[in-house]
């Protein structure tokens, strides 16, 4: 859980090899660019159970590199704990979002407000197209 005073952000896709391990990696350079890493507790997860244990694609954490974003993530699953523990969780797409509504719904004392990322995108971007099929 994230320490008192501070807040906490959970990124969410499918895998969670692709887009929300970009999220939180840029989340997390920003946060340390601004000087308030240390009142942020930041993860990400997937919806799916598909890639669990592995790192990132190849292609984002190349992408990362090339941006001097550090990356450093292996991919777990959503739990119960996270609807309680996080107070954002924000997910990519329309599927994510229904996954974790019907997830949350589960979870007695959930208190995350679970949204889009794409809802905070100024351009009203509100989905975040899945990349891994891309080539």
């Amino acid at each position: 859980m994230a320490a008192t005073g501070s807040k906490s952000v959970l990124f969410v896709c499918l895998g969670n090899i692709c887009r929300s391990p970009i999220a939180e990696a840029v989340f997390r350079k920003m946060a340390t660019d601004s000087g308030v890493v240390d009142k942020w507790r930041i993860d990400s997860a997937a919806t799916s159970t598909y890639e669990i244990g592995n790192t990132p694609d190849h292609r984002g954490q190349a992408c990362m590199k090339r941006h001097g974003v550090p990356m450093s993530h292996v991919a777990r699953q959503v739990t119960k704990d996270d609807f309680m523990n996080f107070e954002y969780i924000l997910c990519m797409d329309e599927s994510n979002l229904s996954d974790l509504n019907k997830k949350a719904k589960s979870v007695k004392n959930s208190t995350a407000k679970i949204e889009l990322l794409g809802s905070y995108d100024p351009q009203n971007q509100r989905i975040i197209k899945d990349p891994y099929y891309e080539g």
